[in-house]
């Protein structure tokens, strides 16, 4: 799906670079996650995807779900969207947008999978440890997954830091294997 963020990656910008100048960062996140929810429903998606409709009469449609929620800006954007074809980008757009604002803000989401659940005391110190490495705020979202046997597997972005038992037994298979 490179194509999908290629597209979406100017629109992103652009609705980013607006919301920062305007300074309604906060309120654009959430009107983007709407839009991309919308977008990525199964009915709306098939009125997406029709050639019965016109761009704008396809940006109608959103705007009528989102009566009243949606301000100006968010309006012509969504048009401009609409009117270049690329409204199916929604979700890509707000996915982009996310990692702009996250990165403006210096925060980052952790997915934290163990095998048993954390502690507040350890996912405190764990949090802290990941925001000194990353340089960061760390939110730490923590999954269990029993299949893990022990230890834990953490995503931060594009860094994997694999710490399971299971990691560990597989470095040590292939290096008695090499």
């Amino acid at each position: 799906m490179a194509e999908l963020s290629t597209l979406a990656r100017p629109y992103a910008n652009a609705a980013f670079e607006h919301a920062v100048a305007g300074g309604a960062l906060e309120s654009w996140s959430p009107a983007l996650a709407m839009l991309a929810a919308l977008a990525g429903d199964e009915k709306i998606a098939v009125l997406l995807h029709s050639p019965t409709y016109t761009g704008p009469e396809r940006a109608a449609v959103l705007l009528r779900l989102c009566d009243g929620v949606l301000d100006r800006g968010m309006q012509n954007f969504l048009q401009v969207m609409a009117d270049n074809n690329r409204l199916l980008l929604l979700p890509a757009v707000h996915e982009q947008f996310q990692a702009l604002k996250a990165n403006l803000e210096r925060t980052i989401d952790v997915d934290v999978v163990t095998a048993a659940p954390l502690s507040e005391a350890l996912r405190a110190r764990l949090a802290a440890a990941l925001g000194q490495r990353l340089g960061r705020e760390v939110r730490v979202e923590v999954s269990i997954d029993p299949t893990l046997l022990g230890g834990a597997v953490i995503r931060a972005g594009d860094t994997v830091i694999d710490g399971s038992l299971r990691g560990r037994l597989n470095k040590l298979a292939d290096a008695l294997l090499s």
